[in-house]
């Protein structure tokens, strides 16, 4: 369908908007200015885009698809590196088996696809799952002991890459004999003294002390509570009545179990791949691209249509309208 669009264009256009004019961008492309012009023209003319206006001196400004073009055409230009950086690197036998792991709050279903993905693209190269906590396996990350992992945030090392996912709201789960569950929805007053069952902080330190201080923040004061180590053990201790816990939404549940949106706030869990800034198999950024593609463009829990923060400070966030938007909004990373 545009078979006439080739990788030079998106790369002499890029440079022409980046430099802000013909001339400069000729002599970065080492070029004839000439050509330059009539290879802009043509690109635009068959895509019926209009990327920039000259301005005086020679100068041009980007429309607004201009600048559109310029984070779309970086996006492909580093996706054709990756492609090769991947290729290359199958070629000369660098990907002989990965190991990926995943924190037990992740959702497993994205993981499984992760590695069925890679699979799918080398299927001579066996991929080996690991499992373990976020401070644990950003610790083998970093050593090279786990290629990548999806882990919940917050997370910081200075050598890894942290690549957000997803957000998933936080929900309320609760026996269904419960008398709350009779309501559409819970007060944060509500979770006062009977959220009692929680994620153990040893698990995720940082997240614990975060979720502690969104909570205060909306006049929760967690008391005396029991400690849970997989999401599975949490709905057990729900189910066997002793108190409320905080789960990602959409979580599979037994079935004397339930959940409720809490009003007033807007709590997430967001979920990153961790990989070593340069030393991870080749294949992780192209097969991590490919995953974001089959992610839910449409769904309001995808970093896609949210507001973009910074992805190591994030976690949890808490939306109260009256004082903060979403732009602004404090965040952490707590359950999976």
């Amino acid at each position: 369908m545009y078979d006439w669009a080739e990788l030079r264009h998106f790369r002499y256009l890029l440079t022409i908007l980046e430099k802000q004019g013909f001339r400069a961008a000729a002599e970065e492309l080492r070029t004839a200015q000439p050509n330059l012009s009539v290879q802009a023209r043509q690109f635009q003319e068959n895509a019926s885009v209009r990327l920039f206006r000259k301005i005086k001196g020679g100068r041009i400004r980007a429309t607004d698809t201009g600048i559109a073009f310029k984070v779309l055409a970086r996006f492909l230009l580093e996706t054709r590196d990756d492609v090769l950086d991947a290729l290359i690197a199958i070629e000369r036998g660098e990907v002989n088996s990965v190991r990926f792991g995943s924190t037990p709050l992740v959702d497993q279903a994205l993981f499984r696809t992760f590695c069925d993905l890679h699979k799918e693209m080398l299927p001579v190269c066996p991929v080996r799952p690991t499992h373990g906590d976020a401070m644990h396996l950003a610790e083998e990350v970093v050593t090279g002991t786990v290629d990548a992992a999806f882990v919940t945030l917050p997370l910081h090392h200075p050598d890894l890459r942290i690549e957000e996912l997803r957000r998933d709201r936080l929900v309320v789960c609760l026996r269904r004999d419960d008398p709350m569950a009779a309501k559409a929805s819970l007060q944060p007053s509500d979770l006062q003294g009977n959220l009692a069952v929680l994620y153990h902080p040893q698990r995720h330190p940082d997240a614990h002390k975060r979720l502690v201080e969104l909570l205060r923040e909306a006049g929760i004061e967690i008391e005396a509570c029991s400690w849970a180590s997989q999401p599975s053990e949490m709905q057990t201790l729900v189910k066997e009545g002793h108190g409320l816990a905080l789960i990602r939404e959409g979580t599979s549940l037994h079935e004397e179990l339930t959940t409720r949106p809490i009003v007033g706030v807007d709590w997430t869990v967001d979920t990153a791949v961790i990989f070593h800034k340069t030393r991870h198999p080749k294949t992780v950024p192209i097969l991590l691209k490919r995953l974001i593609r089959q992610l839910p463009a449409n769904s309001k829990e995808t970093p896609l249509s949210r507001a973009s923060t910074s992805v190591q400070a994030s976690f949890l966030t808490t939306k109260r309208p009256s004082q903060r938007t979403k732009d602004n909004a404090a965040q952490m990373t707590l359950i999976g």
